[in-house]
């Protein structure tokens, strides 16, 4: 894709020479015949995600709670790629239904999905309640995806060589799973249930790769991390913030922000590196919010194993989605 046709997209662009030990689009393998999902896909990281895909001869599925933004995502795509193959699926995470019914969508239109890209997801919304009776944001960042990956495993376990890539967060370092208190009920803090998410999304990410390991699976299972990206998840965060985080601001904050660009490469590399295997987790080197993205450790406690059972036990119990492995 050239850089006029990315900026008209609406994709910032950031020229990259490919040099020893970056790891750049440059690095990402041809993707034809496959098929990707990707949840929250309309903007930001998960748009650029879909965009690069599809460039690279991937067959993308925007997978979005608003049908009108997927519509116009799904054209700016095929703009900047006019041999693009995008389609548009109706998600809304927060739903147990929904997400029953856009799975049996995507069963009955898809023979084999290669790639499942969980990106879709709340940062510190007000607090409140889903239809299912859960607290939005354990409800859209972790059980949402879930029971999707559940309900979509068994035609991922058909597809050699599938992966599933959890997008998580720096932030999960901060996190704790409050077992006594999943749903906020004795008191909600919207950073604690945005970084207890993030947390959930690794736990869940290592420990289906463990069963997938166990199962003899040829699919995989990985996380990612973005760095710190100023997309539409902080527009809950103070005007202030929002500023201070600008990409405008580059010249004084390009050590904690980057583009969506550059924000994307952690989940393109998870999700495409043929060296990549289940279990890793990407992201931007260190404890840094930028840079090109790398094998790196989570949180001790997204290792621990007794809370990634524990915690997956809580979550099929409260989805009703059972896994196959």
């Amino acid at each position: 894709m050239s850089e006029t046709n990315f900026v008209s997209a609406g994709i910032p662009w950031r020229s990259e020479r490919r040099s020893t030990g970056r790891w750049t689009e440059a690095d990402i393998p041809d993707q034809s015949g496959r098929i990707a999902v990707v949840t929250g896909a309309n903007t930001g990281i998960g748009f650029t995600t879909a965009a690069v895909l599809a460039e690279r001869g991937a067959q993308v599925v925007l997978a979005c709670r608003d049908a009108g933004k997927a519509e116009a995502a799904a054209a700016r795509v095929v703009d900047a790629v006019p041999s693009a193959r995008v389609a548009v699926a109706l998600l809304d995470l927060a739903s147990l239904a929904a997400v029953r019914e856009t799975s049996r969508e995507l069963l009955s239109r898809y023979e084999r999905i290669d790639l499942l890209i969980n990106n879709g997801g709340v940062m510190e919304p007000p607090y409140a309640r889903t239809v299912d009776g859960f607290e939005l944001t354990l409800a859209t960042n972790h059980l949402g995806p879930f029971a999707l990956t559940g309900l979509l495993l068994a035609r991922l376990l058909e597809t050699p060589g599938s992966r599933i890539v959890t997008v998580s967060s720096e932030g999960h370092s901060r996190g704790a799973i409050a077992f006594e208190d999943l749903q906020s009920e004795n008191g909600y803090s919207a950073e604690h249930a945005y970084y207890q998410s993030k947390l959930a999304n690794l736990l869940f990410a290592y420990e289906l790769d463990r069963r997938l390991r166990a199962a003899g699976a040829s699919a995989s299972s990985l996380a990612c991390h973005p760095g710190i990206v100023l997309t539409n998840l902080y527009r809950t965060r103070s005007k202030l913030e929002r500023a201070l985080l600008s990409p405008r601001l580059r010249v004084l904050n390009f050590r904690l922000v980057q583009g969506a660009r550059m924000g994307a490469l952690p989940t393109l590399r998870a999700t495409t590196d043929p060296d990549a295997e289940g279990g890793e987790f990407y992201g931007p080197p260190g404890r840094g919010y930028v840079g090109y993205p790398v094998r790196t450790e989570s949180s001790a406690r997204s290792y621990d194993p007794e809370v990634q059972q524990h915690l997956w036990q809580e979550s099929e119990r409260l989805t009703s989605v059972r896994y196959p492995v």
